[in-house]
This record gives structure tokens, C-alpha cells and sequence, in this order.
């Protein structure tokens, strides 16, 4: 949890017992949507109400803290910042992955075909997990 505070202040985030759940949360689940957290903190703070949720993750993705991914069909998840990467969707078990594949070659095509300046690509790519498939 010590780290966890030492991040948020760095963010310049409050250190609020909330924020410290929702950090630990992200850590251990890696993806989560916003129903996802909102039942794990009121299993921590039974009082809690899902504005207050909605509140803390927005001030988290507005100063770069964690990030929203955006799936295709699905409701968005949130996930910790971390370095530049893809996402893997299961059609079937929603399951989430993480993959790490150079975007460079699509960049330069896109910036020889417009005069767009890309600053950031979010990519996800849906399909069936391995487990799904068998």
C-alpha cells in the first residue's frame, strides 16, 4: 500500500482509502469495468456508492494514472498505466491479454496518407482465446 500512496501522490492524487482499493484492485485484476469495481469496493466499503466510484477512476484517467480501454461491444475497462501496448479480446469468455506489437510501420503509413498527427493508437483485436477454441 506504501506504493500505492507513493503513486498517487506522484500523480498528484488525494491518498484516499478508495483510491489505495481501487489501485490494489487494478493491480491484481489488471482489467476491470467499472460494475467489476464497484462490487469489489463495496465488499471493502459497504457504503460506497458507484458515483463515488465513477468520480475516482475519472480523476485517475484524467491525470494519466490509469487508462480506459475501449472493447468493442463490451462496457470499457480500466487498467493501470503502463508502456504502450495492444489488446487481445475473447469473443467468448471476455477474457483480456495484453500484447505488446510495434505500430510504427501503421503510424508512417498513416501519416503518408493524411496530415492526421497521431499521438496515440489504441488497439484491440477480438477473437477466441486458445481455451475457447478447444
Amino acid at each position: 500500500m506504501e506504493n500505492s500512496s507513493r503513486l498517487l501522490k506522484e500523480f498528484n492524487l488525494k491518498v484516499t482509502p478508495q483510491r489505495l482499493a481501487i489501485v490494489e484492485e487494478l493491480y491484481h485484476k489488471g482489467h476491470i469495468n467499472i460494475d467489476e469495481l464497484y462490487a469489489s469496493m463495496l465488499s471493502k466499503f459497504p457504503s460506497i456508492s458507484l458515483a463515488t466510484i465513477y468520480k475516482n477512476v475519472n480523476s485517475m484517467v484524467e491525470k494519466f494514472f490509469i487508462s480506459e480501454v475501449k472493447i468493442p461491444n463490451e462496457k470499457s475497462v480500466y487498467e493501470l498505466i503502463k508502456e504502450e501496448h495492444s489488446h487481445l479480446v475473447c469473443e467468448k469468455c471476455k477474457k483480456i491479454e495484453d500484447i505488446i506489437i510495434d505500430t510504427s510501420s501503421v503510424l508512417k503509413e498513416l501519416e503518408s496518407q493524411s496530415k492526421f498527427n497521431v499521438k496515440h493508437a489504441n488497439v484491440v483485436f477480438t477473437g477466441v482465446c486458445s481455451e475457447c477454441a478447444k
